[in-house]
């Protein structure tokens, strides 16, 4: 993005290429939540340089923008409709990505350690026309290498740390917790929330005087992101990419305003409908939200109490990274709120990341669950 291309960050690597008398060029105009538009915009000059390599250092907007850009510089004929056509199972789609590798290479370099986009084979892409965020997903879509240095997180903003650090939380628990979940998935999602809960108030406290932190933190990410690519998500993500969308709140914010409300939800013994996937026989999130609890040394006499305990951990963690409770703190109206209320349920109810969820969802669970995070936390 701009602020690191104007900060110095991409010198290290254009010194270097410089050294090996590599051609090379630079595009830095992605944005937060990076668009559609931005990406078209890229592309341009993607096609005018004709690389064999792409690049991509930045956090998961970069990443993210990056690897859109891959897609279209390597099949101009593909059209946005059909990346976005929703799939039950990834390996088994009715649209298939064409080859991705042809032209050019990617290489991922994050540089916040909290999207895991440098090992997933997801981009999450938004339509400034329409405002519709849609998460694109196929295996073509990972990078061919990505390197995880710590060297370039040291220098993340207390924000930064804060709300990533909660966004790959919320990746290892919606693993953890999927219908998708595996032995090796659920190996990655529990090691990675361990390293988050221990330390991640360090990294927020002390930054770069704490490279050990830093370290463990982006060891986290990627372990989730590898978790994630494999388990997917649920609807926390579902519904924090509509609220994101609609009233432009950082992603790792918007997981973090819903997550214990999803969890309390996806814990029912009884829910009114369960996950589609034949490999999940009946519900259990509760468990496997005790099993990760008890993992990262939340204890309590029964499952209940294990769960409630979990529950008042994460908002204690979110509490000490400075992680608002409501929805409403963050200057979001309660007029607009609601004007785009239904529209982000059915949204959020049709995006790709339900099917995983233990719990399948009514819209008017959806929407109490939104309502709450506004007004209660």
């Amino acid at each position: 993005d701009t602020f690191l291309y104007q900060s110095g960050y991409t010198k290290p690597i254009t010194d270097k290429l410089d050294e090996m008398g590599i051609q090379y060029d630079c595009f830095f105009d992605v944005a937060p939540d990076p668009t559609l538009q931005c990406a078209q915009k890229g592309l341009e000059q993607l096609k005018d340089f004709g690389p064999d390599t792409i690049i991509a250092l930045g956090g998961g907007s970069a990443m993210d923008a990056a690897k859109i850009m891959w897609l279209m510089y390597e099949h101009p004929e593909c059209k946005f409709e059909d990346l976005a056509m929703d799939f039950m199972d990834i390996r088994k789609r009715v649209y298939v990505f064409p080859k991705m590798g042809v032209k050019a290479m990617m290489v991922a370099i994050p540089t916040s350690s909290g999207t895991g986009s440098e090992v997933t084979p997801f981009a999450i892409i938004t339509d400034a026309t329409t405002g519709t965020k849609w998460p694109i997903a196929d295996y073509e879509l990972m990078p061919n290498m990505a390197i995880v240095d710590t060297d370039f997180m040291m220098t993340q903003p207390k924000g930064l740390t804060s709300a990533s650090g909660i966004d790959a939380l919320t990746h290892a628990l919606e693993a953890y917790a999927s219908i998708m979940a595996t032995d090796f998935t659920d190996g990655m999602a529990l090691k990675a929330a361990k390293l988050i809960f221990d330390y991640l108030p360090s990294a927020y406290e002390k930054g770069a005087a704490d490279p050990i932190a830093r370290e463990k933190m982006a060891n986290a990410s990627t372990l989730a992101g590898m978790a994630f690519s494999n388990a997917f998500l649920g609807i926390c993500h579902s519904m924090a990419h509509k609220l994101g969308a609609y009233h432009h709140l950082p992603h790792g914010i918007a997981n973090a305003l819903l997550i214990e409300h999803v969890m309390r939800y996806n814990a029912d013994p009884a829910p009114t409908k369960m996950g589609t996937f034949s490999q999940y026989p009946y519900p259990h999130a509760k468990e496997r939200y005790c099993e990760m609890a008890r993992f990262v040394g939340i204890q309590g006499k029964d499952d209940d109490e294990v769960f409630e305990n979990f529950i008042k951990a994460i908002a204690d963690l979110k509490a000490k990274v400075g992680i608002k409770r409501t929805i409403k703190e963050y200057g979001i109206t309660e007029e607009d709120f609601m004007a785009t209320l239904d529209e982000m349920v059915e949204n959020a109810f049709n995006d790709q990341c339900t099917g995983a969820n233990p719990r399948y969802p009514l819209m008017s669970e959806m929407k109490e669950m939104y309502l709450k995070a506004y007004h209660e936390g």
